[in-house]
C-alpha cells in the first residue's frame, strides 16, 4: 500500500533563507524547478530528492504569494537516523529547537524544531 501523504509542500518568505536551512540541517540535495512565467511569475519551487513513485513522501520548498508559512498548521515528520545529529545543526543554520528529543516509547523518538520561515516541522527515529 501507498503512504497516504505522497507530496508536500512548505511555503518560505525568503526562499533562499530556507533552501540553505533544509540543505544544511538535513544534508539534502535541493532541485530547483523552473515555473511557467505567465502563470507562476512570483513562485519559486526547490524540489527535495526522492522517488516519486518509490515508498514515503517527496516534497518542495515553495515562495508563493498567496500563501504564507508559519506555525500552528500541518505539522510535516521528516525521517532521522538519529534525530541529535539534526538538532546539532538547528540553530547554526537559523532555526530554533522547540522540542528536543522526546522517547515517545514503541513509536521511536521525535522532536520539534522551527525552520527559518517560522514552520514548526518535526523529526522522528527509532534510536
Amino acid at each position: 500500500m501507498k503512504n497516504v501523504i505522497n507530496w508536500f509542500e512548505i511555503y518560505t518568505s525568503d526562499f533562499n533563507r530556507a533552501k540553505k536551512f533544509y540543505t544544511e540541517v538535513f544534508k539534502c540535495k535541493l532541485t530547483d524547478l523552473p515555473v511557467d512565467n505567465d502563470r507562476h511569475s512570483q513562485m519559486k519551487y526547490a524540489t527535495f530528492q526522492g522517488d516519486e513513485h518509490g515508498t514515503g513522501a517527496t516534497g518542495a520548498l515553495v515562495k508563493l504569494d498567496e500563501v504564507k508559512p508559519g506555525s500552528g498548521g500541518t505539522l510535516l515528520y521528516f525521517a532521522s537516523e538519529e534525530i541529535n545529529d539534526e538538532l546539532s545543526r538547528v540553530e547554526a543554520a537559523g532555526g530554533k529547537i522547540i522540542r528536543p528529543k522526546l522517547d515517545t516509547g514503541h513509536f521511536g523518538f521525535i522532536a520539534f524544531i522551527e525552520d527559518t520561515e517560522g514552520n514548526m516541522i518535526g523529526l522522528r527515529s527509532m534510536k
